[in-house]
């Protein structure tokens, strides 16, 4: 009984040291972690990033943590760590060469969610689709289209491409070519579009709007209307002014022409 004793006693004195030690190293690391995820997150905050950017990082940073106590506690059993993060890197590289495709989209979801190229409401076209942003998640987002179709577009594909964000800016111009007749006449036409975009609360004045001669084409004297407009009202202007420019060319008596054909008929030479 004296040398089983003596074992034990031996036992628990060589490994009891590391064993408090491991677990009081396991402790702290989770208390550590803890402390980390949440300063991260007040930083972020703080910073407006996005919500699902903010539980991302966070949780990176507590599970970093986490697991730098737990090898730094199988070091005190005398475990080779150094070992073991060479077999945890190889496991890391194997499973994220199977997962090239998702890690890219996820790193660009990563990338999108930084730098917020666009935000959720904004119209935008990117990787050859177009259509509001309803949601920007992690490995992909979700566009509606203007006759309400759900898009998922992988982040890789959109973050890859030229991205038009048109919700961007307060204001847009709105451009019109506009073809009158060769024989009307160009100043008549020039007053009344000048009255149309003056009689409209909703275009600006600043930046000034502009009325040019663009082109002489084959039928017609094209003339290039432009106005600013705030980026809700865009497209109400575009289409309220277009019907009023037809309606006030009629009134007025110019021209707009429409493509003609003209067919000679040749007779046949007399028998």
């Amino acid at each position: 009984m004296e040398n089983a004793w003596q074992t034990i006693m031996e036992i628990i004195t060589e490994w009891g040291v590391s064993i408090l030690g491991a677990i009081g190293i396991l402790i702290v690391g989770r208390i550590v972690a803890g402390i980390g995820r949440g300063a991260v997150r007040r930083v972020m905050k703080k910073a407006h990033s996005d919500e699902s950017l903010i539980k991302f990082v966070g949780n990176l940073i507590y599970y970093l943590i986490v697991i730098f106590a737990v090898i730094a506690a199988l070091a005190k059993f005398g475990v080779q760590t150094a070992s073991f993060v060479a077999v945890l890197g190889a496991a890391g590289f194997a499973v994220g060469f199977a997962l090239q495709g998702s890690l890219s989209n996820f790193a660009s979801g990563v990338m999108i969610l930084v730098f917020r190229p666009f935000k959720v409401g904004d119209y935008v076209s990117a990787a050859g689709v177009a259509g509001s942003v309803k949601e920007i998640g992690l490995f992909a987002t979700t566009l509606a289209t203007p006759d309400n179709i759900k898009i998922i577009v992988p982040n890789g594909k959109i973050y890859g491409d030229t991205i038009q964000n048109y919700s961007a800016y307060d204001i847009r111009r709105v451009d019109w070519l506009i073809g009158i007749g060769y024989g009307s006449t160009i100043e008549k036409a020039k007053q009344i579009l000048e009255q149309i975009l003056e009689g409209d609360g909703r275009v600006l004045q600043n930046p000034a709007s502009m009325i040019a001669v663009s082109e002489l084409a084959d039928s017609s004297v094209n003339l290039v209307m432009r106005a600013w407009a705030k980026k809700e009202d865009y497209w109400d202007v575009k289409f309220d002014l277009t019907r009023k420019v037809k309606e006030e060319f009629d009134k007025n008596d110019i021209e707009i022409p429409f493509p003609q054909q003209v067919v000679h008929h040749m007779n046949p030479p007399a028998a």
